[in-house]
């Protein structure tokens, strides 16, 4: 057995540390080491950016589903509906804000535009805006009020902005190519920075009864050089995907690798089964984003505010989501008054309150870890240990089995897992045995680990739980551990 090895703080934001460990391989020989592994071992797959990273690790943003829609009832508008149709009477994206950053979300992405065409600012390239409109005399600006409410509270701002225009006299056209790109650059320059651009799939006819055929590798270097901070979210990335439903779940199997050569935005896109579980051999770093409503719509309709998800129903959607390894961006509409509903705040707090509860003691905290192997692995084996950062946030071991011991018998019912991101995601399959001294008290098995996986499961007192992980490249590229015991009411359905 080896010597032990600590964890100093057992929590999602805490690294393995390794204490008391001598090594027989100079310093030099393992810098060699670890270069060839990692160029051979992780060369052949992409490896997150630095933007995919910051977005991973928000977890948890909101989506504003917000226009013409939100007043005549519809979900997709036909791009004829009259400027003045668009009239909240109380409009305040401070509000927006204050109840996002009170449910813990990080973020909020607003429909700019919608497939109607409809611009929440007055802009150059449209004639269909707010400027248009009675609301405020013409003079109101949505991305205005919200982006400065997001900067206010420390909050990020993304856009929607609908490919399909049902209403651009130019859809249809190459010129309307022009159109979409200057209309992205306006946004960002006017609104920015921005954090994620969102693309819709839905491509249908203009009111000239055309399609357009878009230029997406013209939009994508546009972004690239107007947003180079921001993710772009389409079925195809090329940033984060789409989870393949509207449901706001990730597959129990979630890779954050897709294959895309031969597919395309729309009806050309991966199947279903890979956007839900991307591909373990896939070349792309593009992760899944679950975007959910609270209500049955993604646009307020007020028949539907006994219909809003509870906080129990939200929890139960983070579970699987942001624990398999996603984002979840949760539709949050404003009401007719331009205000998130109070239904809906009250459920966004309820959610907030059972995520702090559930998560804030962390019982593996003053746990004990300490890898495992046999005296026939040594001849075979020699153990290396191999660091990817100075600060030693994070490393992978050779070793695939260790074992988490508490100081006592300890009842949880949640066990958390983290993989090392930075390095790819290269766990294909674990196991957990839950022990009771030496009593096997039960098992859990599972695929995929990404950021971040939580397992739940009915209670149990154990005194330590074993890990067994297959790893693609043979390594354990686990950060973290952490274990809660949760509200019963509260496993994942």
């Amino acid at each position: 057995m080896l010597p032990r090895f600590r964890l100093s703080a057992l929590n999602e934001n805490i690294a393995f540390f390794l204490l008391n460990r001598k090594t027989n391989f100079p310093s030099a020989i393992l810098f060699l080491i670890f270069t060839f592994y990692f160029l051979v071992s992780f060369g052949q797959q992409a490896k997150p950016t630095r933007q995919q990273i910051q977005w991973h690790e928000m977890e948890f943003y909101l989506f504003v589903h917000f226009g013409p829609n939100t007043f005549t009832g519809k979900e997709w508008g036909h791009g004829d509906e009259p400027e003045d149709v668009f009239n909240p009477t109380e409009l305040d994206c401070r509000q927006w804000a204050r109840i996002a950053k009170q449910a813990g979300a990080k973020g909020i992405i607003i429909t700019a535009k919608h497939h109607d065409g409809f611009c929440l600012w007055p802009s150059k390239f449209s004639t269909h805006t707010v400027r248009e409109s009675k609301w405020k005399d013409g003079q109101g600006d949505v991305l205005r009020d919200l982006s400065k409410a997001c900067r206010e509270n420390g909050l990020r701002f993304g856009v929607y902005i609908s490919p399909w225009d049902r209403n651009h006299p130019k859809y249809g056209t190459d010129e309307y190519n022009d159109v979409y790109v200057n209309t992205m650059t306006e946004v960002v320059k006017n609104y920015g920075p921005v954090f994620e651009m969102w693309w819709d799939g839905a491509n249908g006819e203009g009111p000239n009864g055309k399609k357009q055929v878009y230029d997406f590798r013209r939009f994508e270097n546009t972004i690239r050089k107007i947003a180079a901070n921001a993710v772009v979210f389409s079925d195809i990335g090329p940033d984060t995907r789409w989870v393949g439903n509207e449901n706001g779940i990730a597959g129990k199997t979630n890779w954050n690798y897709l294959d895309t050569a031969g597919y395309k935005r729309g009806n050309g896109s991966p199947s279903m089964k890979a956007l839900n579980s991307g591909n373990e051999n896939g070349r792309n770093w593009i992760p899944a984003e679950c975007d959910v409503s609270i209500r049955p719509g993604w646009f307020y309709h007020k028949e539907e505010d006994s219909k809003v998800k509870t906080g129990e129903q939200l929890f139960d959607l983070y579970l699987k989501s942001v624990g398999r390894g996603a984002n979840l961006l949760l539709n949050v509409p404003p009401d007719t008054r331009g205000l998130i509903n109070e239904i809906d705040s009250a459920a966004l707090m309820q959610f907030k309150k059972l995520r702090d509860e559930s998560f804030k003691n962390n019982l593996a905290k003053t746990a004990k870890a300490y890898w495992q192997f046999t005296i026939d692995d040594l001849p075979n084996k020699e153990m290396i240990i191999r660091s990817f950062q100075r600060s030693k946030d994070g490393y992978t071991i050779n070793l695939q089995q260790f074992t988490v011991e508490f100081e006592k018998r300890t009842k949880i019912n949640c066990i958390g897992l983290y993989e090392y991101l930075h390095a790819g995601q290269t766990i294909r399959g674990f196991k957990i045995e839950l022990f009771d001294g030496k009593t096997n008290m039960g098992t859990i098995d599972g695929t995929t680990v990404g950021r971040k996986r939580l397992l739940t499961f009915p209670a149990v007192d154990i005194t330590s739980f074993k890990v067994y992980l297959d790893d693609k490249n043979g390594g354990d590229n686990i950060r973290a551990v952490t274990s809660y015991l949760i509200d019963e009411r509260l496993l994942e359905k």
